[in-house]
């Protein structure tokens, strides 16, 4: 796992989401009463943007298909037999908001 420096926490207040691309992957940040939470942005089902969706408390829900996902554990809510969804530690180094995660290669 390598540290990605995502965007400032100066930036980035309570009730913020947004979508990052970190290499190939799209990664969804979410400051929910402070607290910082990362996880995969593509809706299983569809493909969409989840940051693009509404947040109710620790919900997320996708702007195509209404299924939601908890930022937290990155578990669907109230939908069965879908895959939950990545989620990757988030620290803050100074002002910095960085995550831990592995990147696929890409070929030479």
């Amino acid at each position: 796992m390598a540290q990605h420096t995502l965007t400032t926490l100066s930036a980035f207040p309570p009730g913020s989401k947004r979508a990052f691309k970190v290499g190939t992957r799209r990664v969804a940040l979410f400051n929910i009463a402070g607290k910082l939470h990362a996880m995969d942005d593509v809706c299983p089902h569809a493909g969409a943007s989840l940051a693009a969706g509404p947040l109710r408390d620790t919900c997320i829900m996708c702007p195509l298909h209404a299924i939601k996902f908890d930022v937290t554990t990155g578990q669907p809510v109230g939908f069965q037999g879908i895959e939950p969804l990545q989620c990757f530690p988030v620290t803050v180094s100074g002002d910095a908001i960085q995550i831990d995660i592995e990147l696929e290669q890409q070929p030479a």
